[in-house]
């Protein structure tokens, strides 16, 4: 007779933890980090596994793969969050790594959200997986070359995990809910393959969100008498957002994709990755300052208009707010992208620089110096100084600018688009009337001649 106080401690589990895959055969995706041969598969079949890195998004199949591992390996497994652990604990669990070391047993120690441990941290994993104390596997979202120190790299391999496409993710809901003895065989719950991508696809390649969203759609779907349809679906999937992480690796991948995108002209796909970034929680006002520095550094003076409207769009979103304001700053995203585009101002802003970092302080010329006082102009200030307004032309062409250290400069050169087209022909113009004046650009063997 069952005992009515019992615990099935197998129901209580989630559905995404009692599905784990049990073998490398039943992890979807990763097919070439997992494909039958590489060296990785190889490598755990054998148990003879290494230190590593894995990184990938969220729910890529990370930590099934750290617990194959053990399993592969013979080995015992522990696992640690940084998130949740600090050193005390991880030396804690390190020294019982060594105890069973010493007794001739292995240990798998698996550390989630790695890059969170700051480098003493990380440092304290090092002679462990020197001695072979532990066969180390962190875990990571983030770009292991930016958040993990070089002397754990260098002792440990990266593996790059992919997510998991959505037809590979509804492989994995139909397993579950054929599975008797650890999915929902038993429930007899009915769907069909179209709503199952749906539920895949709104997982947005994270199989363990996936695998939630079919147990909350299951659970509905005992009203609907065991059949999840569209209506059952539309509830369960109505506050989805993508995976977006406002301040990781992801984050700047997208921006940099916008911005690229509106460089090369191409609006439609700006205008993607500007609501791909507001649809995963961007604050816009973020997006607004990166357009205003779009229309200065990659349109700059060939469309001066572009800077004023993303600004004016920035002050419309501060007024209005989201969402209407949104679509202010829609129309920049749109109108930097299809204008003409110049960096010629932030190229020639960047020589400028580079010239005050290798001449240092150099002194203003005489002729360019205010004369305010009687001993200024006795000691030269002003003197020899041309008003350009008195010149022919509006010019004064024979009078430099630059220190006389320096010699004359060029810095901006106007590329033949949109304004600068203009602004091009006359400072073409204005450059070599002002050689002519100082001498420059004359034939030696002219003068030689003359002589």
């Amino acid at each position: 007779m069952p005992d009515l106080l019992s615990v099935d401690r197998e129901g209580l589990r989630p559905l995404a933890e009692r599905m784990r895959p049990r073998s490398l055969d039943e992890m979807v995706g990763q097919r070439r980090l997992l494909a039958p041969g590489s060296a990785l598969r190889r490598a755990v079949e054998s148990g003879r596994v290494h230190s590593m890195i894995l990184w990938g998004p969220p729910g890529c199949g990370k930590t099934t793969l750290a617990l194959l591992l053990a399993r592969y390996a013979d080995a015992d497994f522990r696992a640690i969050s940084a998130v949740l652990s600090g050193l005390p604990e991880v030396r804690q669990v390190l020294a019982e790594a060594a105890h069973r070391f010493a007794e001739g047993r292995r240990t798998v120690l698996f550390v989630d959200e790695v890059h969170r441990f700051n480098k003493t941290q990380q440092d304290a994993f090092l002679p462990h997986i020197e001695r072979g104390t532990i066969i180390f596997v962190g875990a990571t979202t983030e770009n292991p070359s930016f958040e993990l120190n070089s002397a754990l790299l260098s002792r440990c391999r990266v593996h790059v995990m992919e997510a998991v496409s959505p037809q590979d993710v509804r492989t994995t809901l139909r397993r579950a809910l054929d599975d008797a003895e650890h999915g929902l065989g038993a429930q007899r719950v009915r769907v069909g393959d179209e709503l199952l991508l749906q539920i895949a696809t709104a997982a947005d390649g994270d199989v363990r969100r996936a695998l939630t969203l079919l147990e909350i759609a299951a659970e509905l779907a005992q009203d609907e008498d065991g059949e999840i349809t569209p209506a059952t679906l539309a509830q369960v999937l109505a506050d989805r957002t993508r995976r977006f992480d406002k301040g990781g690796e992801q984050f700047y991948d997208q921006i940099s994709a916008l911005h690229k995108s509106v460089r090369s002209s191409n609006p439609d796909s700006a205008l993607y990755w500007f609501a791909r970034m507001l649809d995963g929680g961007c604050d816009p006002h973020y997006l607004a300052r990166r357009l205003t520095r779009m229309a200065v550094e990659d349109i700059g003076l060939a469309d001066p208009r572009a800077l004023q409207m993303a600004v004016d769009a920035w002050d419309t979103y501060d007024r209005l707010g989201s969402p209407e304001g949104d679509l202010a700053l829609a129309q920049v995203v749109i109108y930097l992208a299809s204008t003409a585009k110049s960096n010629a101002a932030y190229a020639a802003f960047n020589q400028a620089k580079a010239d005050v970092a290798e001449y240092g302080t150099q002194d203003v010329p005489l002729h360019l110096r205010n004369a305010p006082t009687k001993l200024m102009k006795q000691l030269g200030y002003a003197q020899g100084y041309q008003y350009d307004h008195d010149a022919q032309g509006g010019v004064a062409l024979d009078q430099t600018g630059f220190p006389d250290a320096m010699g004359e400069r060029v810095y901006y050169q106007p590329v033949a688009r949109g304004l600068e087209i203009k602004l091009g022909e006359k400072l073409q113009r204005l450059r070599a009337l002002r050689a002519q004046a100082r001498g420059e650009g004359v034939d030696p063997a002219a003068d030689a001649a003359e002589e």
